[in-house]
Order: structure tokens, then sequence, then C-alpha cells
């Protein structure tokens, strides 16, 4: 046994935790969860627990379905709060996924992204992610199909304090790092009823965990004061969408790859060929960073999120931004991907951008003069002119990019790659059969 598994044992007898709850992440990104006794555990460590893979979302067909969940000790923590008799706590360990045989169950998004760290790491880089997670808080989730209320009608940095909810950010943040999981900012966004929450950089596997566990927790936290949390990328039509913006970066041991103090803006050879990977798969990539067909509501221009494909540097217009917060300070040169929505898988969301990045260094991919247009008030006949692309704007074209994407076949594997698109095909055709209300409402009386 190692001395992480050790720890933990000890841990669970010094604490006197009665429920150890393993997680693990299906294709689609929700949370799947099995409990067990710490009586169970070193067994657990030992050969893991198997299960039925075919009933989870994209594992596995029904005459191949015996898979084992397997603890990872690292990811290791203490639940923030009591079990439901009000007297003990549980823990969390997140699993990797295996066959039988030990060998790495293709289907399991964290294995994907591990995949995808191992090339980044052949390459010599380490990849450091730091994601601005946005959500909303609800008096409720209504189930009729009517637009939710927000729990507040706060404004873009607002301080006041409403009473629903009160200090929900502050309850929130420090749940979360009672769980180890640091956070850098935190405010109201510009919606009623929009928070945001950034939580300080990690490597990528341990980022896209802490994304995980943070969703749980914000909605948890949310439940105990009465009201709900969503990470729906658009509930509401007349306000802004809930993005979650990543910066990513590549480190070469210590140095920051993508620094350059010789470079106008600082930018590194590595860091362009980076953004250009970005750019040149962008549209291939996003049926993953924006995998609903709710993602494309908050796609649209005017409505603060990027709809075409370019970079710039102060501009929030742009696909890719590079920041410039900390002029000269070598660790803090990132760049910025602000099309992702906080519903993403983010395993799978953080392996394909990586992989487009990674594809631009190997490559050497150029990168175009940067924008300084605000291309949200460009039309689309403008944007064409001046050369940008843009964004699929539906699921359905976004599939269509995915579909023909080596690049992106060759980062998920063939299992994921045919379960996703085959999913995600058959979540539009339900979509687009659907009659909605503002058909109804805006046809019916006049057809």
């Amino acid at each position: 046994m190692d001395r992480q598994q050790d720890f933990v044992l000890r841990t669970l007898e010094e604490r006197d935790i009665r429920f150890v709850r393993l997680w693990f992440t299906d294709v689609l990104g929700f949370l799947k969860s099995v409990a067990i006794a710490p009586a169970e555990l070193e067994g657990a460590f030992a050969e893991g627990i198997g299960f039925d893979g075919s009933a989870i979302e994209g594992f596995a067909r029904v005459y191949e379905s015996d898979m084992v969940a397997r603890p990872d000790p690292s990811t290791f923590q203490v639940l923030p709060w009591e079990t439901a008799d009000g007297q003990h706590y549980s823990a969390r360990m997140f699993c990797d996924i295996t066959m039988p045989d030990g060998s790495p169950c293709w289907a399991d998004p964290r294995h994907v992204l591990r995949r995808t760290l191992s090339r980044a790491t052949e390459s010599g880089f380490t990849c450091y992610v730091h994601p601005e997670i946005e959500f909303y808080l609800l008096k409720d989730l209504p189930d009729d199909g009517n637009e939710p209320v927000p729990a507040d009608s706060g404004g873009y940095f607002d301080q006041a304090s409403h009473n629903a909810a009160p200090h929900f950010r502050r309850h929130a943040i420090e749940a979360l790092e009672d769980m180890g999981i640091s956070v850098e900012f935190s405010h109201h966004e510009a919606a009623p009823g929009q928070q945001e929450i950034d939580l300080r950089y990690a490597d990528a596997l341990t980022m896209a965990d802490n994304v995980m566990t943070f969703r749980y927790v914000v909605k948890e936290v949310a439940i105990k004061q009465q009201v709900r949390a969503s990470f729906m990328p658009k509930p509401f039509t007349a306000h802004p969408g809930s993005g979650m913006h990543t910066h990513m970066s590549l480190f070469e041991g210590d140095r920051n790859a993508f620094y350059d103090s010789e470079d106008p803006y600082e930018l590194s050879g590595t860091g362009k060929a980076f953004v250009a990977g970005l750019l040149r798969h962008a549209r291939e990539i996003t049926a993953v960073t924006n995998q609903w067909v709710n993602s494309y509501k908050r796609l649209v221009a005017g409505g603060e999120a990027p709809t075409a494909v370019c970079w710039g540097h102060a501009n929030r217009s742009a696909l890719v931004r590079v920041p410039m917060y900390s002029p000269g300070k070598a660790s803090s040169r990132r760049v910025e991907i602000r099309s992702l929505d906080s519903a993403c898988n983010p395993y799978l969301a953080y392996a394909v951008t990586l992989a487009a990045g990674l594809k631009g260094i190997q490559e050497g991919y150029e990168l175009p003069p940067a924008t300084e247009d605000d291309v949200w008030s460009l039309t689309e006949s403008e944007r064409r002119a001046a050369g940008y692309a843009s964004l699929p704007q539906n699921l359905n074209e976004a599939l269509g990019e995915l579909e023909s994407s080596e690049l992106l076949a060759e980062t998920l594997g063939e299992h994921v790659f045919d379960f996703f698109l085959r999913n995600k095909r058959a979540e539009w055709d339900a979509y687009r059969s659907h009659v909605t209300p503002y058909e109804l409402r805006t046809l019916l009386p006049v057809l």
C-alpha cells in the first residue's frame, strides 16, 4: 500500500467517516457516485469496485459491460457537511475507470484527458488551467417549461446583500476551500441572479476534477440556502448566458513556455502557435466545448460571448484573448479561451482545447494578425469581408465540423467520438422536431 492510500485510511478512522463516495463522470459530463463503507476501501484500492458499464451513458455495450472503478487516493477530500444523521461526515475520491484486466477504459473522460496530457508531457509541457465559472441562482427550477425567476436583482460587481441566498458566495467558497479547492475571485455577474467564481490555476486534470466538484458543491450550498443553482448555458432570453472562460498556459519545468519578454505582447512563438491551433480548429472543437442545443443560444451576436474565430488582447469580443493584467510577470502569461460554457464536460473540453493548441505548436501554425474590431457589431457579410470565420451557429453545424475532424477523432478516441456524435445527433433531432412556445405564440394566431 502506498503512502497516499495509508493517509486516506488513517484519516477515515481519525475523523470517524462513515461513507466514502467514489466519483466518476460519464461521457456527457454527469457526475456518478457509489458509496462504500470505510472497511471496504482497502479492497477497493487493491481491486477496484466492479459495476455495469452498459448502464452509464457512453461507457459500454451490453456484451462488454463489466468495468472497474479504481479510486485515486490523491483526490481524497472530506465533504464539508454532515451526513443525514447530522453526526458524521463523508468523503469523496475520483476514480479511474478500467476494464477487468486493468487496462484503461477508453470511454472514461478522465482517461481521454490523461491521454492528451501525456502527449503534452512528451513534448516537454505541463498544462495549467484557470476557469472563470458563471452560473445562475434561481428561486426554483420550474418543470413546466416556463422561464425561471432569478434569486436576486443584482448587477455586475454589485455589493448589495439580498434576502434570497444571503452571503451565498461566501458559503460556497468556504465549502470549496474546505475541500482544498482554491478560489481566486468571486463577484455578482451582469444579470439578476448570475454569479461568477474563479478558481485558482491548477494542472488540467486536477482542474477538471475541481470543476466537477465545484458544480456539485455550488448546487448543494444553494439548496441549503433554499434556492437553486443552474449551469445551463442560457436559461433566460433577455439575459446573458453563463460561460466558463478558460485561461491556459504551458510550462516547461518552471518556465512559462508562453512568455517572451522581447515580444510587444510578451507572447512567445510557442504561445502564438498554440493560439493559431485554437483558431484553426475552433469550429471542430465547438461541439465539445459547447455540447448542448441550448449552448448556441449563448453564442449569438450581442450576447457577450464570442461568435467569430479571431484573437486579440484587450478585445473581449474575440474568441481567444491574451490578457495583459501583469506586464513583465512571466508566470502570468496565458491565453483565455472565451467560448466554453459552464455546462461542458471539463475533461473532454480541456482535452480538445489542449489538443488543438498542441497541434498548432507541432505543425508550426502561423498566427494571423490580432483583431481590434468589435466583432459583435459586424454583420455576417462584414465578418466574411474581414476574413473572420464564424463559430457554428447551432449544434447540428458543430457536429458536422466534429464529424469531419481527424484531430477530434484522435483526441477523443473512437469509442467516445462515435458515442458523442450519436448522442448529440439524437439531441438535435429531438430539439428540431419540438414545437416551441415561440412558434405557437408568433405563428399560430396568424397562419
